[in-house]
């Protein structure tokens, strides 16, 4: 059974910073392209469409970011541990979301609960 677990949001002035952390089980992190993704609309899970990937790396361990968020946003992961993590510095305001780590593609049936971040003065 594949499951990701995340943490680290939490609420963070504008200009602060945030380190997320994903546990897998089920899959092995150093034989995938894994992601970050954001939902940005409301605050209940929602659909698959409704979220954006932000940063992913590959199982070479190659990152890549969306434009808005490259240069403060760092990807990385632990093969050892099996885990990913994104360093999010300077955030910003229009960062705000439920963050949630899957597979690049993702897997739907797989989604974990996702991790809050508010960025708010």
């Amino acid at each position: 059974q594949v499951q990701f677990v995340e943490s680290g949001g939490a609420l963070v002035q504008p200009g602060g910073s945030l380190n997320l952390s994903c546990a897998a089980n089920g899959i092995l992190v150093r034989d995938k392209a894994m992601g970050w993704y954001r939902q940005v609309t409301g605050w209940r899970p929602a659909p698959d469409n409704q979220r954006e990937w932000v940063a992913l790396i590959t199982a070479s361990g190659n990152p890549n970011y969306i434009g808005p968020v490259r240069g403060r946003f760092t990807i990385s992961k632990d093969n050892a541990k099996n885990t990913v993590t994104l360093e999010m510095n300077n955030l910003r305001v229009d960062d705000t979301g439920i963050y949630y780590c899957n597979s690049i593609p993702y897997m739907k049936d797989y989604w974990g609960q996702g991790t809050q971040v508010t960025v708010a003065s």
